[in-house]
């Protein structure tokens, strides 16, 4: 067949293509679309979710249902959109898990960089070094000391392994150099609900979900984990300022759908996002949990794609230093 009949089959098959996808993303959405997080209701990143959902269904026209699919460090959830039908209907929220996840899986059963299409990143959230309210260590020098002396005794919750809180605590331990008991739970509502209880000692967690505790004094609070100030929590000093140099951990979210989801839709879907990142209420829901909304450059598939990639870079060699693998 000669060449330039090839490249003509060629070109009209690209053109059909492009024109099927502008219909499909004409008539998008036209059911319920389902946003999974991959942990609990009621945890930080569920918080998020609800928040966008809410004012994405607007621009949509169509419902948003957030569903919660948790287990295995947010893998699974991961994993089955990974799996999902292409159409858009089926997309994932999820935080810093999906970069770590890469070093901490040895059989992970999807590549976050080829299998999901990107729609872009959300909001960055900061973290807080917190305890249960009846812990003798007032003040950060006093909590590090009373974990040195008494580290066989104190319990460390996080959210499983891979999650925020159980990098934030790492970081953390690792920094001041003791072990502690770590207790894995899934997700950090029910860790928090323990901490409250006084069934485990300290935690790592999301600003979206321990803003109103702090304010209301219903747990003992060290520092913030950002390079400055929380402006929702002025009076809270940063572990940087008080002596943990160079500590800085914040939580960063994206929005995923499954690879081969038509560019159409999943432009689509990216408008949408930037819109609610841009509305006064979503800014000022997420300015009283701590949470700021990401630039319009950074919610675009090439900024959650550029961004993905360098955290997988940066954290890959701090697993595998401290040798945290799970199975």
């Amino acid at each position: 067949m000669p060449t330039h009949a090839i490249t003509r089959r060629v070109l009209t098959a690209a053109i059909a293509l492009l024109a099927s996808s502008a219909a499909l993303a004409a008539d998008y959405p036209e059911k319920t679309i389902t946003l999974v997080v991959p942990f609990s209701a009621g945890g930080p990143t569920d918080v998020v979710a609800r928040i966008l959902g809410q004012t994405m269904a607007k621009s949509l026209k169509q419902s948003i249902i957030v569903e919660n699919a948790l287990g295995a460090g947010g893998t699974l959830a991961a994993g089955r959109i990974a799996r999902a039908t292409p159409d858009g209907y089926t997309l994932l929220l999820h935080h810093n898990g999906m970069a770590t996840s890469t070093t901490l899986y040895r059989k992970l059963a999807f590549n976050p960089m080829t299998d999901f299409e990107y729609i872009g990143q959300v909001a960055d959230v900061p973290m807080v070094l917190m305890a249960r309210k009846d812990l003798a260590a007032n003040t950060l020098p006093e909590l590090i000391a009373m974990i040195k002396s008494k580290k066989d005794a104190m319990t460390l919750g996080h959210a499983g392994l891979g999650a925020v809180s159980h990098q934030c605590g790492m970081l953390f331990l690792s920094a001041i150099g003791v072990p502690l008991t770590t207790v894995p739970y899934k997700g950090t509502a029910p860790a928090l609900s323990d901490m409250l209880g006084g069934q485990i000692d300290l935690l790592c967690d999301q600003t979206t979900q321990t803003t109103s505790y702090i304010r209301t004094n219903r747990v003992k609070v060290y520092g913030a984990t950002t390079k400055t100030r929380i402006p929702s929590l002025p009076a809270l000093p940063t572990l940087a300022e008080q002596g943990m140099a160079g500590f800085e951990m914040y939580v960063w979210h994206g929005m995923y759908a499954p690879k081969g989801t038509p560019p159409a839709v999943v432009a689509r879907i990216g408008t949408a996002l930037r819109e609610a990142l841009n509305d006064p209420n979503v800014k000022a829901r997420f300015a009283e949990l701590g949470a700021e909304p990401v630039s319009d450059a950074k919610a675009t598939p090439e900024g959650l794609r550029t961004h993905l990639k360098a955290e997988i870079d940066k954290w890959g060699p701090i697993y595998k230093k401290n040798g945290a693998f799970a199975d």
